[in-house]
C-alpha cells in the first residue's frame, strides 16, 4: 500500500469501532478520514473542538466554504442539524465528558497507554491543541497511526517524546494490526493478514501479548 492507501486503510477500520449514537471528535491529520468511511446505516456525530457539532465528509473539490474548515483548518462539510458554537461551549463538551470517542494520532505510545502526540523537542512545535483535553475528557481514546515512522517503532515499552497525557489510550490501529491497551500491556487483537506475526514484532519494540480470540482485520 502507499502512504494513501495506508492511510484510508487505518481510517476505515477506526471508522468500524463508532457506533450509533456516538459523538466522536477526530484528531487532525489522518484522524481526520474516518468521517469520509462511516457506513450510511450508523448515526454517528462529528464534533470540531473549534466549535461545531454535525461534520460531514470532506467536500467535493470545487465546492469548500472558506469559513467551515475543521481544528487543522481544512476544508470540511456540515450536515443538516448541525450546529456551530463557540470554543469555550466547545471545550465545555469535551472536559464535561460528554465526548464518547476521541480518534487522535500519536508520535509515540507505550505500554502504560501513555502517549506522546503533540512535540519533538527541537522542532518547531505548532501547540497542543485540543489534544491534552481531549485525551483527559473522552470516554474512550483510538489512536489511528501508522505503526512506524522512518522505520522506526512507535509502540514502545516507554515513551521518549514529551507526554500530552498518562495512561490514556484505549486501542491502537495501524496498517498492521489492532492493539488493546490493558493494565499489563498491549494485546494484539487483530492482525492484517498482509503481515507475519514476526512482522509485526520487528515493528513494535514493546511486548505484547497474544489475544486469544486474535483474528485478521476486516474492512468493511
Amino acid at each position: 500500500m502507499d502512504k494513501q492507501q495506508t492511510q484510508e486503510f487505518i481510517a476505515k477500520r477506526v471508522a468500524a469501532e463508532l457506533q450509533d449514537g456516538d459523538l466522536v471528535n477526530l484528531g487532525i491529520g489522518l484522524p481526520t478520514l474516518v468521517a469520509n468511511f462511516v457506513p450510511c446505516d450508523k448515526l454517528v456525530d462529528f464534533q470540531s473542538e473549534n466549535g461545531f457539532i454535525g461534520l460531514g465528509p470532506a467536500p467535493v473539490p470545487g465546492e469548500e466554504d472558506p469559513n467551515i474548515v475543521n481544528a487543522g483548518c481544512q476544508p470540511v462539510s456540515i450536515l443538516s442539524g448541525g450546529v456551530f458554537f463557540d470554543s469555550a461551549t466547545s471545550f465545555g463538551i469535551i472536559r464535561g465528558g460528554h465526548v464518547d470517542i476521541t480518534v487522535l494520532g500519536a508520535l509515540q505510545v507505550d505500554e502504560q497507554g501513555n502517549i506522546a502526540n503533540y512535540m519533538i523537542p527541537g522542532k518547531m512545535v505548532p501547540g497542543m491543541g485540543g489534544a491534552m483535553d481531549l485525551l483527559g475528557g473522552a470516554k474512550r481514546v483510538i489512536v489511528a497511526m501508522e505503526h512506524t515512522a522512518r522505520g522506526l517503532p512507535k509502540l514502545l515499552k516507554q515513551c521518549d517524546l514529551p507526554l500530552t497525557a498518562v495512561n490514556a489510550v484505549d486501542l491502537i490501529v495501524t496498517e498492521m494490526c489492532v492493539m488493546k491497551c490493558a493494565e499489563d500491556g498491549f494485546e494484539l487483537i487483530e492482525y492484517n493478514p498482509e503481515y507475519t506475526l514476526e512482522e509485526i514484532k520487528q515493528a513494535t519494540q514493546a511486548e505484547f501479548k497474544i489475544s486469544s480470540l486474535l483474528k485478521a482485520m476486516t474492512i468493511p
